[in-house]
């Protein structure tokens, strides 16, 4: 039973901490991965969990997950978090779990959160620890760990991707928030205007941490009415999120969206141009933009202008460290040249065509002089090294199944006019 500094403690504690899901049938999202059924539920309900990383977008339940199965496991638990502990922290930690299975025959669990902020001594300080068993390993960052973490850490762990909180499981949070006694705002008289509730799922933008967040903020600096009732509309979630609403509706600014897509594809700088500038004026984050850009930089633009993709990611990465209104400038040159940039759909047609191939035929006999040449007494023989003929040479690459399949074809526009021709220059030296 809970004491009265307990009780206050827990009072104390902002209202996304308190409303953390503490059962897997209470969490919100990641139906993926621990929907009934999955492989990862399945492992925490049977306490057969192995070291695994969790690695998505922030406010999305990786920390809550780590949680639970602190909860429903039976093993001890250490918490640390990567950017506050050192060496010497995880050598303790170490240490008492060898210790306690050793003596108690009791499993411990390491749960990392900002796993990717190790740095290579930390990571190697637990490897023989997860090998021999004394650690599992549980890590969560938003971080890719591919990219951010040592490959020897990542090798040992299996990666679970969380995704954002959709619309729905946004609105079960914030709705079990308002209702709830004991942990949430139950005992007071609380109306949020669905306005207003609409708006904190899209600011939040499945960030359940930040929406309850802003929540609580709109509810503690909201006076009550003479009925008792604090009332939460929508230009307080507006203040309380720090964003406002979108000034259309939610039809015309996906139509918006859609014009200012298919003004890049077209070619229509001027046209780009004002969607852009409407969408941002109406209270869109000028990252959707951005992130649009690279997109179409790719699929529509591809390889008739291979620099187009690097300028539009060097615009998100600009706006995302200036912001605005500077941070447009470099934007909306990346707009203007994606627009003017020749245009082709080859790169997204391969994808396309490779994919069915993979699933249609799955030929994985690689070619004998392809193989690795590093298997003791078996010689691979026949491969010939492109350099030794001056950088390329006829020869087989695809499997048998596949060896004439054609999946990149070139278009006739911009830099592509000049892999079309490489490629018949390169025909007429085989």
């Amino acid at each position: 039973m809970e004491n009265l500094f307990e009780m206050g403690m827990k009072r104390d504690k902002p209202l996304a901490e308190r409303m953390r899901p503490t059962s897997l049938d209470d969490f919100y999202g990641q139906e993926h991965i621990v929907g009934k059924g999955m492989l990862l539920r399945r492992a925490i309900q049977t306490d057969t969990l192995g070291s695994c990383i969790f690695y998505g977008p922030p406010g999305c339940g990786k920390t809550t997950l780590a949680n639970i199965i602190a909860n429903t496991t039976g093993g001890a638990f250490v918490k640390l978090n990567a950017v506050s502990s050192g060496v010497a922290d995880a050598k303790k930690v170490i240490d008492d779990a060898r210790r306690r299975r050793m003596t108690e025959g009791v499993k411990t669990y390491l749960l990392l959160d900002e796993c990717h902020r190790w740095n290579k001594a930390q990571s190697d300080c637990v490897l023989s620890a997860i090998e021999e068993g004394y650690i599992t390993f549980i890590g969560s960052t938003t971080e890719n760990p591919y990219i951010a973490m040592t490959k020897a850490i990542v090798s040992r762990c299996r990666i679970f991707e969380f995704r954002k909180l959709d619309n729905k499981d946004m609105q079960d949070a914030i709705s079990h928030a308002l209702t709830d006694k004991k942990n949430g705002l139950g005992e007071h008289k609380v109306r949020l205007d669905k306005e207003a509730m609409d708006h904190l799922i899209w600011a939040s933008d499945g960030d359940v941490r930040t929406a309850l967040n802003a929540l609580e903020l709109a509810f503690l600096t909201t006076p009550a009415g003479a009925d008792g009732v604090v009332h939460i509309d929508l230009a307080t979630a507006e203040q309380s999120i720090q964003k406002k609403s979108l000034s259309v509706d939610e039809n015309m600014y996906y139509d918006m969206l859609s014009a200012f897509c298919k003004s890049l594809r077209g070619s229509d700088s001027d046209a780009a141009l004002y969607w852009a500038e409407r969408l941002i004026q109406a209270g869109c984050d000028p990252m959707l933009i951005a992130r649009r850009l690279v997109v179409h930089s790719s699929e529509d633009v591809g390889m008739a202008d291979p620099q187009a993709l690097v300028i539009a990611s060097s615009a998100m990465y600009a706006y995302e460290h200036i912001g605005l209104p500077e941070g447009k400038i470099p934007l909306y040159n990346a707009i203007i040249y994606v627009c003017e940039a020749s245009k082709s759909n080859s790169v997204v047609a391969a994808m396309d065509k490779v994919a069915k191939a993979v699933e249609q035929v799955k030929d994985d006999n690689v070619p004998p002089p392809l193989r690795d040449s590093h298997y003791a007494g078996e010689h691979m023989g026949g491969y010939k090294y492109p350099h030794d003929f001056g950088g390329w040479v006829e020869q087989q690459y695809l499997p048998d199944k596949l060896k004439d399949e054609k999946f990149y074809v070139p278009s006739k526009n911009g830099y592509e006019k000049m892999l079309v021709r490489a490629k018949e220059i390169k025909k007429n030296k085989g």
